[in-house]
């Protein structure tokens, strides 16, 4: 049986005091101006360094891309680096595709779901795992997994969120068909559950903790890591520019290990840049990057398993319609040199 999480009530959000019961997705969602990057580097170097942009989320996975920028992790490789944040990894990964990005990180069904279609980017390693980060909220009546049949929940498609839905509700035997499905993005989900749309949705944070302080009646009723179920699995995608130029891939492969590691080494100052980063309270932040492990990793029994794991998913729900070509799509390579160690089994 799964366990029911209460979370602490909180009133400060990215900035604001409070927001109003029937909030509206634009009085809702992180705002960022078209242009907005932040640049790690200093403009009188600019013309000696080359460039890797990088799109983010605007959660605790995507530290590392913050930490890199304004510590200026990538100048030490040659590099500039900045990011940009969208919705979600899997919206943001969509720069990566139209050229305005070299690097975005997401899970595995963002990834093979571009893929499928035509899309040219590459994964080479995975930076982030939690069991905490993903979960499901909903109202405080859903005492086991049981009580969600006959209401309706949501997910946003082809995301960590719909992988996460499948393992449940596999894992609980619980029929779909008799669960209304909704496809959602993520900054509709708060407001959608105070609307009563929405019973529950599977989603990660800061959106469960959202909806638990600011929707009454509602709360964090299970984390994905719960009896097992599913391990969150963050994926760093190169764009085919960035493979096709080795050297300036292998330095931005050492610049993100070294950022990451600073996550874990330096938690509270990479909480600070990133709360600021993405307007969130700093406290709210080192929460939830207490909930991830930081680590670029890349295991081909873990990595290959995940993905064909997923893969196989993907095709029953109409994901993709097709198996990719694995030795093409995972590019082992640069972490087997840049950190062997960390590159194991390939």
């Amino acid at each position: 049986m799964q366990s029911i999480h209460r979370c602490p009530r909180k009133e400060k959000f990215m900035g604001q005091d409070s927001y109003s019961r029937g909030m509206t997705r634009r009085g809702f969602v992180v705002s960022f101006a078209p242009g907005m990057c932040v640049l790690g580097m200093a403009g009188a170097n600019a013309a000696a360094l080359q460039k890797v942009p990088t799109a983010t989320g605007i959660d605790a996975l995507f530290v590392p891309f913050v930490v890199a920028a304004e510590l200026k992790i990538f100048e030490k490789y040659g590099l500039e680096t900045s990011y940009k944040p969208f919705d979600d990894g899997n919206v943001a990964l969509d720069a990566v595709l139209t050229g305005n990005s070299d690097i975005g990180a997401t899970t595995e069904f963002g990834g093979l779901s571009r893929w499928d279609k035509g899309g040219k980017l590459y994964v080479t390693s995975y930076s982030s795992t939690s069991g905490q980060q993903i979960g499901l909220a909903g109202r405080d009546d859903i005492k086991k997994p049981e009580d969600l049949i006959g209401r309706t929940v949501a997910y946003p498609r082809a995301t960590g969120g719909h992988l996460y839905f499948l393992r449940y509700v596999k894992k609980y035997n619980l029929p779909v068909d008799k669960m209304k499905v909704k496809f959602l993005q993520a900054p509709e989900m708060v407001a959608a559950l105070e609307r009563r749309d929405i019973d529950a949705f599977f989603l990660w944070e800061p959106w469960l903790d959202k909806a638990a302080q600011l929707v009454q009646g509602a709360r964090v009723l299970a984390r994905s890591g719960d009896d097992g179920v599913f391990i969150l699995t963050s994926y760093d995608y190169y764009s085919q520019g960035l493979i096709d130029d080795q050297p300036r891939a292998a330095a931005a492969t050492r610049a993100l290990i070294e950022a990451t590691d600073f996550c874990n080494t330096n938690a509270a100052e990479a909480a600070k840049l990133a709360g600021k980063a993405f307007r969130i309270p700093e406290a709210d932040m080192k929460v939830y990057m207490s909930r991830m492990n930081y680590r670029v990793e890349m295991p081909k029994d873990v990595v290959l398993g995940n993905f064909r794991g997923a893969a196989e998913v993907a095709l029953g729900e109409g994901i993709i319609k097709k198996m990719p070509d694995w030795n093409d799509f995972v590019r082992p390579q640069l972490m087997k040199e840049v950190a062997p160690d960390r590159a194991v089994g390939w």
